[in-house]
């Protein structure tokens, strides 16, 4: 079995390779999420059970799929709204350690898995708190989440997040994977939204359906 699981997390170490360039470090890092992830997701459910073992194509690189609409600069500053057990938070923070990443959930427990993971795989890029996103004070280049809630209601608790002070190819603002059909909520930000289909990026029927919200705010 273990060896199975192995040969499932290298797999998916290479899917991550095809589409973008790895360090030894990063492939390291990546290489180990898989069974950090099964560890701590037996005690603390933050993927569904039946989802574990598409970990990878699921949750790492449909977190990733933001990098593929902006690489961001170094020391550009990011707020993971919602993050739950560190998704799009961690990958994204492996990807680029040159960035800050701060991860917060109002869930302890999730809190808890996505610090523990962050520290065993030593991303010095990371910091994680638990905290409501209307208790959050700080400034940040880009708000990044994972349908978290309505495009509407995240704006407005994260407006204030955003930072003036612009250093990357894209404005700042907020950076969102959601799913399903999107004219509703992109409706009243229709002249300023951009929305990547993340299927025309990574191949799979999963795919289908889910997007890049990108809104500079």
């Amino acid at each position: 079995m273990s060896e199975a699981i192995n040969q499932l997390d290298m797999a998916g170490v290479e899917s991550i390779r095809e589409h973008f360039s790895l360090t030894p470090l990063q492939m390291q890092q990546f290489a180990a999420l898989g069974a950090l992830y099964r560890e701590w997701n037996a005690k603390i459910n933050v993927i569904s059970r039946k989802d574990i073992d598409n970990l990878y194509p699921h949750h790492i690189l449909h977190s990733l799929a933001i990098a593929k609409v902006l690489n961001f600069q170094p020391g550009t500053t990011l707020l993971d709204v919602g993050t739950g057990g560190g998704f799009p938070g961690i990958p994204l923070a492996i990807l680029f350690p040159q960035c800050q990443f701060t991860l917060i959930d109002s869930i302890g427990k999730k809190i808890k898995v996505a610090s523990e993971i962050a520290k065993a795989i030593e991303l010095s890029n990371v910091t994680c708190i638990q905290e409501r996103a209307e208790m959050e004070r700080g400034k940040f280049d880009f708000i990044i989440s994972r349908a978290v809630m309505p495009l509407g209601d995240l704006v407005k608790l994260i407006r204030k997040n955003v930072s003036n002070n612009h250093q990357n190819a894209m404005p700042n603002g907020l950076m969102v994977l959601k799913g399903g059909n999107l004219d509703g909520e992109t409706q009243p930000y229709r002249k300023y939204v951009e929305i990547t289909d993340i299927s025309q990026i990574f191949a799979g029927d999963w795919y289908k359906e889910k997007s890049v919200v990108y809104l500079p705010l």
